[in-house]
């Protein structure tokens, strides 16, 4: 973990959310998070050494993406949090992914707030985060909570839009 930084909170909590750390567990609903985006679904053992490696990641780096439950239905209904993803350890990416059958109803920008006040509370000056350029749902979440777009780049899928915010 890089010393300037404290680490991000493993668990918060909304008004209708509650985000934490990967547990074991949450590899059966991972495995269909994944396949929802039009993947193949991974193995209970791929899925599984996901989680472990996604825990010990935070425990290494001091931020983490966590699981999101609906308080009031108990269920996990996706992630959020802080990545290194492409960019770094100083100035990471929020992400988020949720199941499609609770799209629209502002549980990510409801997450992605809680993460923000969270990477405030580390002592980071920046956020990004890379969306791809059709996703204008992201697009709206990332606007709700302050980021502007700040240029693209492209891979094999596309383009890639990078989004910032200073905190």
């Amino acid at each position: 973990m890089t010393a300037n930084f404290e680490p991000m909170e493993f668990e918060m909590e909304t008004d209708r959310l509650s985000l934490s750390m990967w547990r074991e567990s949450d590899a059966s609903w991972y495995r269909e998070l994944v396949a929802e985006r039009g993947q193949d679904m991974p193995t209970p053992d791929v899925a599984r050494n996901k989680v472990i490696s996604l825990r010990n990641k935070a425990l290494e780096n001091g931020i983490a993406p966590l699981t999101i439950r609906r308080r009031d239905e108990g269920d996990y209904i996706g992630y959020c949090g802080l990545i290194i993803g492409r960019s770094t350890l100083e100035e990471p990416e929020i992400a988020y992914e949720l199941f499609r059958r609770v799209h629209g109803n502002g549980y990510a920008t409801e997450a992605a707030s809680a993460v923000l006040d969270g990477a405030i509370a580390t002592g980071r000056r920046r956020l990004w985060s890379t969306v791809g350029s059709w996703n204008v749902a992201s697009f709206r979440v990332l606007e709700k909570i302050g980021f502007k777009r700040d240029h693209s780049t492209w891979d094999e899928h596309g383009e890639i839009v990078w989004n910032v915010r200073d905190l």
